[in-house]
């Protein structure tokens, strides 16, 4: 487990239980619900990470049913020591937690429940949630929320000191439970010998013939006790994710989060309401990202940086100093001080030296451009490497695909090297150390250091003063 933060200050041992066995039918959709993206990240990842981040975490649980394998696979291979629990019929999430009895046994200190299609919840509010389970002496304790519109959510009922008294699902709710607003988010703080004792004395007589967990905190509430609350100042921490439209609202927040933490960490981002930067994103001090740029995956961008406007980078690494204007970067490494566009799109492999540029209209794919070269505009770069000082002039092509084998070779291209514009470089092919070509030349064989080529086959006219 990482080591803790100051998410909460509780002491005792701590288990996660995160339920994602749901099938998500709104979805409409053959990958599973918690695997879904928002802000870059499968749901159930938002909720992992806040949940290990949490002090004290001794063991986290994912309760698996639809999609088991992909859940499981995403999930061990991005929080390795990860126990799975396998819900095979879904029951209801009563019989989830039920289920992670063996996995708790011996276990002593406070299980915690999640779920895993509600991504906002923050690691402060589920601190807050532990202290407070903690301290009090109640065998359980709920995350609440009062809410504008309580539809779809299980109903918070107290009595008339405020305690609370019930949790009445909204299938199974009465008109005058309708109209309460306060509502459980379906996260809670539960003492688990109290907890598996409850479990196992709850039925499933309701409209939805499952087992819900609430009605476990009931029975314990009615052993004594009673049950606790908490409630969060921010009601979107609550909402669950059941469908696209949903996803896309969770995604919205998430988005915003993550600029105003830029912002506190001395990022410059001239329009959040047009700026796109996903969560797992990393962006040094004193960037400057401009309008409608999206910045994705897990893209990391040094300091003093520009990108935009309309930049799109994808799984990218973008070091000190470099711009990226109009432009598309994926699976890409920009060097520091280098320059891309306006209108270029580097595709997976590019690699740009330092001081290195790709102008208007380039395309780059699979190919180093070392430091200081130039590809200014009107270019294709594709499986080639590309030296120190070299610069490619306007409609250079590297032709890296043979039609008749169906392999793709490499163009190599030295220090100081340079081409005139409409060159077609027919690879595999080297141009030497301070070699060069004509306008319109086209070159099927190897040309040699210092040495100046053109026509249509490239022919040597002359040799070139060598530095």
């Amino acid at each position: 487990m990482p080591p803790p933060d100051s998410a909460g200050s509780s002491k005792s041992p701590l288990a996660v239980v995160i339920l994602a066995a749901g099938a998500g039918k709104r979805f409409r959709s053959d990958l599973p619900k918690v695997l879904h993206r928002a802000a870059g990240l499968p749901l159930v990842h938002h909720v992992l990470r806040a949940a290990n981040s949490l002090p004290g975490v001794d063991r986290v649980l994912v309760v698996v049913g639809n999609g088991a394998d992909e859940v499981s696979g995403y999930v061990d291979s991005h929080f390795p020591g990860t126990v799975f629990v396998h819900q095979s019929e879904l029951l209801g999430t009563g019989d989830a937690v039920k289920r992670c009895r063996a996995a708790l046994d011996g276990f002593a200190g406070t299980v915690l429940v999640l779920s895993g299609d509600s991504p906002l919840v923050t690691p402060e509010t589920l601190g807050r949630l532990v202290d407070a389970h903690t301290s009090a002496s109640a065998p359980a304790t709920v995350l609440a929320a009062a809410v504008p519109n309580p539809s779809g959510y299980g109903r918070i009922v107290r009595d008339t000191s405020g305690e609370v008294v019930d949790v009445v699902e909204e299938r199974d709710a009465s008109e005058a439970h309708k109209r309460i607003n306060e509502v459980s988010s379906g996260i809670w703080a539960f003492e688990p010998e109290a907890l598996f004792r409850a479990l196992d004395r709850i039925d499933n007589n309701n409209a939805q013939g499952e087992y819900y967990l609430p009605q476990a905190a009931l029975v314990m509430a009615r052993e004594g006790g009673g049950l606790g609350s908490v409630t969060t100042s921010d009601p979107a921490e609550i909402e669950g994710v059941n469908d696209r439209l949903q996803l896309a609202a969770a995604a919205r927040v998430l988005w915003r989060r993550k600029i105003a933490d830029l912002a506190a960490s001395g990022v410059s981002v001239e329009d959040p309401e047009t700026t796109y930067v996903d969560a797992g994103v990393e962006v040094g001090p004193n960037t400057v990202i401009r309008p409608m740029t999206f910045v994705e995956g897990a893209t990391r961008i040094g300091a003093g940086c520009l990108i935009g406007p309309s930049a799109r980078l994808v799984d990218s690494l973008v070091e000190e100093g470099a711009e990226v204007t109009f432009a598309v970067v994926k699976g890409s490494h920009v060097g520091p001080g280098a320059t891309v566009g306006p209108f270029a799109s580097l595709r997976p492999g590019t690699r740009l030296g330092p001081k290195a540029k790709v102008g208007t209209f380039v395309e780059t794919k699979g190919s180093v451009i070392g430091e200081g070269s130039k590809v200014p505009h009107l270019s294709y770069v594709g499986d080639a490497e590309i030296g120190k000082g070299v610069n490619l002039a306007a409609g250079t092509i590297t032709a890296n695909y043979d039609t008749e084998s169906k392999v793709k070779s490499t163009t190599v291209v030295e220090d100081g090297a340079f081409t005139g514009s409409d060159t077609t470089l027919i690879a595999p092919v080297r141009i030497g150390r301070n070699a060069g070509t004509g306008a319109g030349s086209v070159v099927t064989r190897d040309v040699e250091e210092g040495q100046i080529v053109a026509g249509v086959p490239a022919r040597p006219f002359r040799k070139r003063k060598l530095e």
